[in-house]
Formats: C-alpha cells, structure tokens, sequence
C-alpha cells in the first residue's frame, strides 16, 4: 500500500510541472531586463514581486488563525537559511551569469540544480537515492560540461556562475522541503521580503535606480516565476520530497530553451542540441527508482497541508472531519509499517 494517495501524487506532479514551466520564463524574460537593471536590482525586485504575490494570502492566513512565522529554532534556520541561499546568493549568481552567457546554455545549466538537491539531501538530510537516480544526475552534470566548451571562457565563467547559484538552490529546496509550522505560501512570503530588499538595497548602492517600466516588469515577472512558481515547488516537494519534485522541476530549462528561442531569436548549437539530449535522458532515469521497506515514525505534532486518505493522518477534528486538502496544527502517534514512499514530510529516517 502507498501512503500517499495517487490523486495526491498526480496533484504534487502537475504543481511542480506548472513551477517548472513559470520559473523556465525567468531565465529569457531576465536577460531582457537585464539591458536597463543592474542585476542586484533585478534580483531584489523579482524576490519583491513574489512576496507581493503571497501578500493577500498571508493576510487571509492571519484571520484564519494560522502561524505566519515558524516556531522552533530549528524551523527559524532553515528559513533564515533558504531566505540567504535561494533568495540572496542564488539569484545574484544567475543573473551575473546570465550577462555572459546565452540564455538557452544558462536555462540548461540551470538542471545542475537537480544534481546538487540530490547531493545535498543524500549529505545532510537523510534522503535515499537509488542508482538509476545516481546515473540520471550524473548524465545531467555531463550536460553540463558540454554547454561550458559551446561557449568558450565567457561560457565557463558562466558555468560556474550557474553551478554556484544551483548549490545555493539546492539547499534552498532541501531547507524548504522540511520547514515545519508554517505554510509554503508563507515561507515564499518571508523569502520575497527578505531577500528582495537586502537585494534591492544593494543594487541601488551599486548603480542608478532602474527605468519605472522595468521596475514594473521586474514585478510581475518575480510574482509569477519566483512567487507563484516556489509557492507550488514547496508544496509538491512536501509530498514528493525535494528530489522527487526537483526531477520534475528539471523541465524548467527546456521552457526556458524554447522561450530564448521564440522571445531572443537564439539560434541552437549542436552542442545545445547534444546537452538537451543528455538532459531528456537523464531525467527519464531517474524515475526508474522505486523504493520500499519497514520503517518507523516517531510521535510529531506539526504543520503542513494534507489529506485524511493516506497512513498517516488519522487524527480527529474539533467539530464535522474536514474534507480534501486542508491545513492545520495536527499529531501524529508513534507508529511503525511498510510501504512505497518517498522522503516527504514523514519519511527522513535512516536506511
């Protein structure tokens, strides 16, 4: 039996498909603005437009009694943790990189990403990775390297500004995936804030305040492929676990290859076109993976959005059961049993 219901795991897939496709228009749309925004600036303002996306939300969340900031200091690190690496560091990298290179080579660069989650949930989060997910990361890394010969010293410079902003990424999506007590929305909230105006305030130390007109582009480009599209990544990734989300999120480039293509005019290489065959590859490997076995959960009392149809959540409400997907503070007793799953919320044990 699978502890996770099939419509869940369906719903979990398409969110992290519809993340891919909004963040792919950053990468095109960004090199645009890039022509009349300082890149800090930029970074500031797409973080700015996110948290301006999620503002009603956290307003609606606040009348309805749920917790907008996480308790515990170790929920409280890891988001000052993904605030600092996917926030900060990881969007300066892009953009900086971005500059040098052809937008199709950085939004195919961008599937590192995928290979440093998996690294870094193996390393410090407990998560299992099978060998077919092991040969699908390597295959992504070595579509790497050909993008960094297809275009010379700029296109390695970028490559490595890319493969910094994909390790700072890949724990941004690790930290995330685990952040107990508070919704996704509000996690992108706090993100946007934070780090837009730490961002923004350096740009504008940096260089001359950017055209109204790009301001305004800027925002609605952060609203919708950093605000709307992590919203929908953390929360597949809490039902799918970061690896299992990010290998869905790993579309994102090809989005981001076509948009260069019709948006810039970018013509494609040989060696894009060798890459992106690595990179489809790839990524049907990696779901060649099953994993399943006896394992325990210990007695948790948390936050997160779920359903009442799978083996965890039993529990009963004050007043009529409430139906689908809902969210609140909840317990779960001790238990121990076997079934397919996945590193999820409720799957970070030892193997």
């Amino acid at each position: 039996m699978n502890d996770i219901p099939a419509s869940a795991r369906r719903r979990a897939f398409w969110m992290a498909l519809v993340s891919a496709l909004l963040f792919g228009m950053a990468t095109p749309f960004s090199k645009s603005l890039l022509a009349s925004i300082h890149p800090g600036q930029l970074a500031g303002l797409l973080y700015l437009g996110a948290a301006l996306f999620y503002l009603p939300v956290m307003v609606t969340q606040r009348r309805r009694g749920l917790r907008l900031l996480p308790a515990g200091r170790k929920n409280q690190g890891l988001l000052l943790g993904a605030v600092f690496f996917g926030g900060i560091l990881g969007p300066v990298l892009l953009l900086t990189g971005l500059q040098l290179s052809a937008s199709a080579s950085m939004s195919m660069w961008l599937n590192m990403e995928t290979v440093a989650t998996a690294v870094l949930a193996v390393l410090l989060f407990r998560e299992h990775l099978g060998r077919w997910t092991w040969a699908g990361n390597l295959g992504i890394l070595a579509a790497g390297v050909l993008l960094g010969f297809d275009g010379g010293l700029p296109g390695w410079i970028g490559l490595l500004c890319a493969a910094g902003a994909c390790v700072a990424w890949g724990l941004d999506n690790n930290m995330t995936a685990v952040i107990d007590g508070i919704t996704p929305q509000a996690t992108t909230f706090w993100k946007g804030v934070a780090a837009g105006t730490v961002n923004l305030g350096i740009g504008l130390w940096l260089s001359p305040p950017p055209p109204p007109g790009g301001v305004a582009g800027a925002l609605v480009l952060g609203a919708l492929a950093y605000g709307a599209s992590i919203g929908l990544y953390i929360t597949a990734a809490q039902t799918l676990g970061a690896t299992r989300s990010q290998m869905v999120f790993a579309s994102s480039p090809f989005f981001g290859v076509l948009l260069s293509v019709l948006w810039l005019g970018e013509g494609m290489s040989p060696l894009q076109g060798a890459a992106l065959l690595f990179l489809v590859v790839s990524l049907a490997v990696m779901f060649l993976d099953s994993h399943v076995h006896e394992h325990h959960h210990h007695p948790a009392t948390h936050v997160h959005e779920h359903r009442h149809d799978d083996l965890h959540h039993d529990h009963v409400h004050d007043g009529p059961d409430t139906q689908g997907r809902h969210v609140h503070e909840h317990i779960h007793d001790g238990r121990e049993h076997a079934h397919p799953h996945w590193p999820d919320l409720h799957h970070r044990h030892d193997h």
